[in-house]
């Protein structure tokens, strides 16, 4: 009997749930919602109870499964699957590892969430098997995950991979949710981009992203690209800006682990070329020639995808 790897990607609003084959492709998928009331405690048991009416619906029975992979968000201990602090959830000092095997009676690997975005890319997505990765995923933040021959980098205490804080103003930058200030996460994540946009906006009365902010009384990170892509000067501005700092952080990031693919992911790389061909030109005019030589970038390809699929690749490797 061929064997099907549960891949879990743990979000604030969804769980994301996937039966996949040992090579990677997704049998079945579906989403739950995050249950975060009483601190998260009803999230373990929403999970197994899920799996366990998938595979009723499926006529397959429990032992169909080998094992489960999870990424989910805040501090973790990585060899025990323990969660110090996951904000947006409710867990603090909470046995996540143990309690879902407990549930499940399956064998049970835990990682970041943005972690195994990354390696579900380097599977079966745009890193095309490539060991050594860089993946910056764009979205209401910046996460990312590196891997180096292969394996996802943790750290001495799980926070490698932390590039959103990555300094790219060291003094006057904007106040960053970390408790910093100037993180490149305050510029090329999609709230970063309408906050500089609008001030580029506020500059040029005549900048169409001026009219918008008039109408919607805000300005959102797509209304940027739209206007960048019909000659808006104030939104070329912006993505210039962008792009020169995240191209800045990508490069010495480069520079100091050589990857092979540079993944960008998240909502706001769904701008495409308008986005990749700015960030490409500041890459390779910080990175040095030969890194630059050895890199591809490439925007990601499997979407909501790689998370499930990135935690069943953790399941397999770890059975």
């Amino acid at each position: 009997m061929e064997k099907w790897l549960v891949g879990i990607d743990l979000g604030g609003t969804t769980i994301k749930v996937a039966f996949i084959t040992l090579d990677g492709h997704i049998v079945e998928k579906w989403e739950i919602p995050t249950n975060i009331s009483e601190y998260g405690k009803h999230i373990v048991s929403d999970i197994a109870q899920s799996i366990d009416a998938k595979l009723d619906q499926l006529s397959e029975k429990r032992e169909k499964l080998a094992a489960i992979g999870m990424g989910a968000p805040g501090f973790i201990d990585m060899k025990t699957g323990f969660i110090y602090h996951a904000v947006n959830i409710g867990w603090r000092d909470y046995a996540l590892k143990e309690e879902l095997e407990k549930a499940t009676g399956l064998s049970v690997t835990i990682d970041n969430d943005a972690n195994i975005a990354a390696i579900g890319e380097m599977w079966r997505g745009a890193g095309d098997g490539e060991g050594n990765l860089l993946m910056v995923t764009l979205g209401t933040g910046v996460g990312g995950g590196i891997i180096v021959n292969g394996h996802i980098m943790h750290g001495t205490n799980g926070m490698a991979g932390e590039i959103g804080h990555i300094t790219s103003i060291p003094e006057g930058g904007a106040s960053c949710n970390c408790g910093k200030s100037g993180c490149i996460e305050t510029i090329a994540s999609a709230t970063g981009i309408a906050r500089i946009a609008t001030e580029k906006a506020g500059e040029d009365p005549s900048s169409t992203l001026n009219e918008v902010l008039k109408n919607n009384g805000e300005l959102k990170a797509k209304d940027v690209i739209e206007a960048a892509e019909n000659g808006d000067q104030a939104a070329i501005d912006t993505l210039d800006s962008v792009t020169f700092h995240l191209g800045l952080v990508i490069a010495n990031l480069s520079n100091s682990i050589n990857p092979g693919k540079i993944v960008i992911g998240g909502g706001v790389s769904k701008a495409g070329h308008i986005l990749m061909s700015r960030l490409e030109k500041e890459f390779k005019r910080f990175a040095l020639p030969r890194v630059a030589e050895g890199a591809t970038l490439t925007v990601a390809t499997l979407g909501n995808d790689a998370g499930v699929i990135g935690g069943a690749w953790l399941a397999k490797h770890n059975i």
